[in-house]
């Protein structure tokens, strides 16, 4: 200490327990909490791959998700035309039901997830209750299949069958073709995990009146452009996945002149109910990323996530470059408000393929856009900002589409670095919903889940083997 005059102001920079920066401040001194954490928690198998992924690797692999970062920011998907799920999903055949996550049997499906797909099964007409329908698909009559290995995605508990409605999603620079079923919207829904005849009923409603109606709507608008309808979105309180109030009414104020044109009857009931689904544009969101991710995986040698789906029994993810799913438990929703007199007990595991937003910058790393979205990870802007800067820590890049107007209009995280999550132990947070774990009463509160660790390590180490070999 001698170098130091007598009286000189202090500045300290802390490592290692915050007690000692708090003990400084106490005392009317500036003092700075670092945030360092051992690498990948001192695992020695995963401090070597790094070692190797940053070192040797490092130069195609930055080249590599430069280029993935670039098409998950650049590309243009807009939503084309709408038509049942046999005629334009790859694969879809008359007995396959697509579900949300990764690839699961009947046995092992969450509860929620089982009644949507029994839900689904009864709208096919192929069963006439929720047993008939049990039965057919254990038994083995139904082909049960991930919307994902068919260029499509599905919120929540979704399942689908040949006859849904599928918005098709076309991004023409790329060249990809991505989809997803129209939103469900409130109440007794399938995808909230219900099986009840009006659960039912709003599947039969959606292929019968919403589906063809908003096709006719959007044949007279032309190509809808998802994303530039959803920076605008951004600006208005959205985060895109949890809250789409604001992006749904753009759409709706867009399509309004061609809703007023139709000369059906029920358009009135289809006026009603985009009216009543404030998450209307979350699938057209989903589908516009699914696009997205389908060119930026295309990319070879890269360490960016570009599938992170959830089943309610699994968390699974893939990176640019490989088809292998890396799969681990799917965890519960940890930062959560759950409705009067349920709790965290009542809750099922993490579940939809909604996540795919997180990885265009939308969801989790927009957060800090959402003053509805705080009250759910601690109430407070400044806690919402946390988030999405955590997310920062773990992306290669910012989009130039997507601004913070509370980050200073700074674009939002882009692309999910498998090394930087393993590094700094910081894993993607999901906004998302929750759903009952067991009794089939639906949506039990929302909240902000965390994705686990296993998967990332999992899909860094076998990264360094493929690039070591």
């Amino acid at each position: 200490m001698s170098g130091i005059p007598l009286g000189a102001e202090i500045e300290v920079a802390n490592l290692g327990l915050s007690l000692f920066s708090e003990a400084v401040r106490q005392q009317g001194r500036p003092a700075v909490q670092v945030d360092w954490r051992i690498p990948a928690a001192g695992d020695p198998g995963a401090v070597a791959a790094l070692t190797r992924l940053y070192g040797r690797h490092s130069r195609s692999i930055d080249r590599a998700n430069a280029e993935v970062a670039r098409r998950l920011d650049e590309g243009s998907p807009k939503l084309v035309a709408i038509r049942p799920a046999a005629e334009v999903v790859p694969g879809a055949d008359a007995k396959t039901i697509l579900h949300c996550g990764p690839p699961i049997g009947w046995a092992d499906m969450a509860d929620p997830l089982k009644r949507s797909v029994r839900a689904a099964v009864m709208a096919e007409g192929w069963a006439g209750n929720p047993g008939e329908a049990e039965r057919l698909v254990a038994g083995g009559g139904v082909r049960l299949e991930p919307a994902n290995h068919h260029d499509a995605v599905v919120p929540m508990a979704s399942a689908i069958g040949p006859t849904a409605p599928m918005l098709v999603v076309e991004d023409e620079a790329a060249g990809t073709r991505a989809f997803s079923s129209i939103n469900q919207g409130p109440g007794e829904v399938p995808w909230f995990g219900r099986e009840t005849p009006a659960a039912v009923e709003r599947l039969v409603f959606l292929r019968e009146v919403c589906g063809p109606l908003f096709a006719e709507c959007l044949r007279g608008s032309g190509p809808i452009d998802i994303f530039s309808l959803a920076s605008q979105g951004l600006q208005m309180g959205d985060d895109l996945h949890m809250r789409t109030q604001a992006t749904t009414n753009l759409l709706i104020r867009s399509l309004l002149p061609h809703l007023l044109q139709l000369e059906s009857p029920r358009k009135v009931d289809l006026g009603r109910f985009l009216a009543s689904n404030h998450l209307f544009f979350l699938n057209l969101a989903m589908a516009g990323a699914k696009a997205l991710t389908l060119w930026a995986e295309q990319v070879p040698g890269s360490s960016v996530v570009t599938t992170m789906s959830r089943n309610g029994t699994t968390y699974g993810i893939k990176l640019a470059g490989n088809d292998t799913w890396f799969i681990t438990g799917s965890p519960p929703v940890a930062k959560a408000i759950y409705y009067a007199d349920l709790g965290p007990e009542d809750g099922a595991g993490d579940i939809g393929d909604s996540a795919v937003l997180e990885l265009c910058g939308l969801g989790g790393c927009a957060t800090a856009a959402s003053p509805a979205v705080a009250a759910f990870v601690g109430g407070t802007m400044d806690d919402a900002v946390a988030l999405t800067r955590d997310m920062a820590r773990v992306c290669v890049s910012a989009s130039t589409r997507f601004k913070l107007p509370a980050l200073q209009f700074r674009g939002t995280p882009v692309a999910v670095d498998v090394r930087k999550v393993v590094e700094l132990g910081i894993t993607p947070k999901v906004n998302t919903g929750i759903l009952h774990a067991r009794d089939g009463s639906g949506q039990v509160g929302a909240g902000v889940a965390e994705a686990p660790i296993a998967c990332f390590r999992d899909a860094l180490l076998e990264l360094d083997r493929r690039l070591s070999g």
